[in-house]
């Protein structure tokens, strides 16, 4: 472990050029003489031209050992190897600040230039209208299950819940608490293996708001068309497919993501919200829920998630870098639409999904047997592709391709899903 923590801080700290201290340098990171000890007899055992060739790769930024998987997780997800490049390079010393943004006051002049050029890159990525607020909040979408009736349900006291999913769902209870809110459409007749069809005459007229999950994690469906609401302001959770695709602001009273799957690490969620629903908060909602307090602040009532909001703004660089969501919905599509025509071509694997409601973030499938389930996610996890085991209520696979995902890693599950139908054959 000392050695371990020994080379890591070597490198960071031949990157920072404090190379010219060694006595400084090896107490600072070796504090007792157990680790001291380990270290020689470590380095005792390495030809010197092995040692200049490690600190010389580490002082032109050279890779040591990486080895990346494709990793297929739902969240927290990957995030682009520029993107995580970048912060590398700025981890210890951010600009000319003399110190990473994670020590960083959020009342510095550096770090407010920070959270204002991440409002300003995801609202020239989304085409937000001058008319919303963009927050960057805490306590992850689920917080949002009670911060948008606590905020909203201050009129007639009625929501509408489309129930499409498991969140959505947990959202409709968690509303349930402080008012009338009712089911407008559900599909969990089917398992949540289709989005429902609703129409205006759907939802009560006299309802504060309208709630649907935009794109279902966990069952991997998505909503193909925006619920027609009239007067009755939309709120969507965006969390598993915000930034994938164009999507039409003004359509939604509220839009609220978790950040951990296609914008940053997680630990930030942002809300946009149209400005006419501010200042509609119920009298018991908490300071930290009430949206009006928060924009107010520009969201920094209390110190903000600030790693996490750095890191949002490098993702929204990076995808408008690419040629911004136009450009992403095409490599979503490309790669989404690989996976599906394969599970569409053979009958190995089985797509539970309808083929209207699939998500072009989140592919399930299933063998149809348990024990091949579990044996497929064993072994592509021994292959490099990790993170595939379905959800325990849906079971079977799934495979997360958020925005970070290469074309390649697709190719290869794909490729990994043949082979494996190959040496496993069904009785």
């Amino acid at each position: 472990m000392g050695i371990c923590y020994f080379i890591n801080g070597a490198l960071n700290t031949l990157l920072c050029d404090a190379a010219d201290k060694p006595g400084l340098f090896f107490n600072n990171l070796l504090y007792n003489s157990h680790e001291r000890k380990a270290v020689r007899r470590f380095f005792k055992c390495r030809s010197k031209r092995w040692l200049a060739q490690l600190f010389a790769g580490a002082v032109q930024g050279v890779h040591i050992t990486m080895k990346r998987v494709y990793n297929f997780s739902a969240g927290p997800s990957m995030l682009p190897l520029p993107v995580l490049e970048q912060a590398q390079k700025e981890l210890v010393c951010y600009g000319d600040s003399g110190m990473s943004v994670m020590e960083m006051s959020h009342r510095s002049a550096e770090f407010e230039e920070i959270i204002a050029g991440a409002e300003s890159a995801l609202r020239k990525l989304m085409n937000i209208p001058e008319n919303y607020k963009v927050l960057f909040l805490q306590g992850g979408a689920s917080t949002q299950f009670a911060a948008v009736p606590l905020n909203l349900l201050s009129g007639s006291g009625k929501a509408d819940y489309i129930i499409s999913g498991q969140f959505s769902k947990k959202a409709y209870d968690e509303a349930g608490k402080y008012g009338d809110v009712v089911v407008a459409a559900s599909s969990k007749d089917k398992n949540f293996s289709y989005v429902p069809k609703v129409d205006r005459s759907s939802f009560r007229p006299d309802a504060d708001y309208a709630h649907i999950c935009y794109n279902n994690t966990i069952y991997g469906t998505k909503f193909p068309y925006i619920p027609e609401t009239g007067d009755i302001p939309l709120v969507a959770d965006m969390s598993s497919c915000i930034i994938s695709e164009p999507v039409d602001v003004s359509k939604f009273g509220v839009i609220y993501a978790g950040a951990q799957k296609n914008m940053a690490p997680a630990g930030v969620t942002v809300v946009i919200i149209r400005e006419d629903l501010l200042g509609r908060a119920r009298p018991e909602t908490p300071a930290m829920l009430n949206y009006k307090i928060m924009a107010d602040n520009d969201s920094m009532y209390n110190t903000p998630p600030c790693y996490s909001i750095y890191m949002l703004k490098l993702v929204a660089e990076w995808v408008l870098s690419l040629g911004g969501l136009e450009e992403m919905q095409r490599m979503n599509q490309r790669k989404a639409s690989a996976l599906y025509d394969y599970l569409d071509s053979q009958d190995y694997y089985f797509a539970p999904v309808s083929a209207e409601s699939r998500s072009m973030m989140n592919v399930t499938f299933v063998t149809g047997d348990e024990t091949l389930d579990k044996k497929f996610a064993k072994e592509a996890s021994a292959a490099g592709l990790k993170n595939l085991k379905g959800h325990r209520s849906v079971g079977g696979m799934r495979a997360s391709i958020y925005n970070a995902m290469p074309y390649e890693g697709v190719v290869t599950l794909i490729e990994f899903m043949k082979e494996f139908a190959k040496n496993n054959p069904k009785g």
